[in-house]
């Protein structure tokens, strides 16, 4: 008899195990299919939900982390890749979320985070900056050209700052090869330049800005966030 309840036991364990894990899957296709309805993304977002039991989750209709991969998103003619909604104490309603209806969903905070590819960044440079790469935590330009009527055959360092316009770009310092540094303030406000880029789709002005490898690593956060709030990509 133990056995017999040892095994009845497992298989409901099991089924509710699987009930789970189904549950979730369709949870999160619901939610990417709404975020990709609302916001007329080309692709369906990726949603993951975090959290074990999902179950004990939807039914109180509240969350405590979901992220939400979206892919590419443009904004003032600029293309950012790679944009995350990372969204913490999330409210959806069981009842919402399998009728479609976004207008109920919260978050308690949302914090975005995208990729400003270089490619992007230099498309706004002025003509002498031919490269762009990270330099700590602030830029290495190469340039070519002149500026002012003074040869240019070297290298810049440049700051990146959010600002309300966007991404403000500043020389640090400015060097020529064979010659020694340019004084900054004779060529900075040729050498400065702005990309873009303020806000990201939580609705925040970006506050956090990483160079990497592969651009800019930019991030916002917002409070008390309804999805129906997120920015709409404008059209590419």
């Amino acid at each position: 008899m133990r056995k017999v309840l040892l095994v009845l036991l497992l298989l409901v364990a099991g089924g509710l195990i699987a009930a789970d894990r189904l549950g979730v899957r369709v949870a999160q296709n619901e939610i990417g299919k709404q975020v990709a309805a609302q916001y007329s993304l080309q692709e369906r977002p990726d949603v993951t939900i975090h959290g074990i039991p999902f179950l004990t989750q939807a039914v109180g209709g509240e969350y405590d982390h979901i992220d939400v991969k979206i892919g590419d998103w443009t904004d003032q003619g600029i293309t950012v890749t790679d944009v995350r909604v990372d969204m913490r104490g999330v409210k959806a309603p069981l009842a919402d979320v399998t009728s479609g209806d976004a207008s109920n969903v919260t978050a308690r905070t949302a914090t975005a985070s995208a990729i400003v590819p270089y490619e992007a960044i230099q498309k706004r440079a002025p003509k002498q900056v031919k490269s762009i790469g990270p330099k700590g935590g602030d830029l290495e330009v190469g340039l070519t050209g002149s500026v002012l009527g003074v040869p240019l055959s070297g290298s810049a360092v440049v700051s990146v700052k959010p600002t309300a316009q966007g991404i403000a770009v500043t020389p640090l310092s400015v060097g020529s090869a064979g010659s020694a540094q340019m004084p900054v303030a004779l060529v900075r406000r040729q050498l400065t330049w702005l990309v873009p880029v303020a806000d990201l789709p939580v609705g925040t002005r970006i506050s956090k800005i990483e160079p990497t490898a592969a651009g800019l690593r930019v991030s916002a956060t917002a409070s008390n966030v309804r999805l129906n709030d997120l920015e709409r990509p404008q059209a590419k």
